[in-house]
């Protein structure tokens, strides 16, 4: 009688856990300039990894500054088309090479913050849109903090072409810290097959009292398992006020 119950229990718990295994894993926010404009179902998490992040420019006077850096976002669905998040970037390390002196190195943290994400519930299969709300505090070490409290509000929309195709606009607005810039960007993917998409993308920066600067560059992203998505990803400048190069390596993680 107990092998008879057994055998009925795991055949009514078979069809759900194949369901479970089946279910498709959230959109990551990394890579690119923007967001993805959709929030992690409630008791979700993800652990998104910049491993690390790479920076190189040259100024006017000739001075070559290089900079690695790690980034950090834990994301946690709330529910309520709601996600928690926190960010950082624990360890930094700047080398500034001016063209007639020795160059010096410096290693630190950058600022730490938390965000609100919010999916507007829109009953399409082909639009989606998120606004994202959030606040950096100077956490970070001398020459890897904004110096202050900053606040930022994005907004990214997403149009779904076809089963291969789509396209994003992202927009975000910063205060705070002696700074107010607005940036936005437009890209278009491309998903390949099952486990690899690329991208191609665009970003303009303005920010009051300094001069704008732009940016290009593409990307490509790899489920390398179910849960697991590896990244690679550059932008180069457009003009000469933008970093000459940046690119990065990512993994994210998605936990149920």
């Amino acid at each position: 009688m107990r092998g008879v119950m057994a055998v009925m229990l795991l055949a009514l718990a078979t069809p759900a856990w194949a369901q479970q295994e089946e279910a498709e894993t959230p959109a990551f926010d990394r890579p690119g300039l923007g967001f993805s404009a959709s929030v992690l179902p409630q008791g979700g998490v993800a652990l998104e990894l910049g491993l690390p992040s790479y920076e190189r420019n040259r100024d006017d006077d000739g001075t070559r500054t290089t900079q690695y850096s790690t980034d950090l976002l834990l994301r946690v669905g709330l529910g309520a088309n709601l996600e928690l998040q926190a960010f950082g970037s624990p360890w930094n390390r700047l080398r500034e090479a001016p063209r007639d002196a020795p160059s010096a190195t410096t290693r630190g943290a950058g600022d730490s913050g938390v965000a609100l994400k919010f999916a507007l519930p829109i009953d399409s299969d082909r639009h989606s849109v998120a606004l994202l709300a959030s606040t950096s505090f100077d956490t970070g070490s001398r020459g890897f903090s904004e110096g202050g409290t900053q606040y930022q509000l994005g907004a990214s929309y997403e149009y779904t072409f076809n089963d291969q195709w789509s396209g994003a606009l992202y927009a975000n607005a910063t205060r705070g810290a002696g700074e107010d810039a607005f940036s936005w960007s437009p890209s278009l993917s491309l998903a390949v097959s099952d486990t690899v998409s690329t991208y191609i993308e665009a970003g303009f920066t303005h920010t009051n009292g300094e001069s704008s600067t732009s940016v290009a560059g593409a990307g490509i992203t790899w489920m390398a398992a179910r849960r697991v998505q590896l990244d690679a990803s550059f932008d180069v400048g457009l003009d000469s006020n933008s970093p000459d190069l940046q690119a990065g390596l990512g993994v994210s993680f998605y936990f149920e």
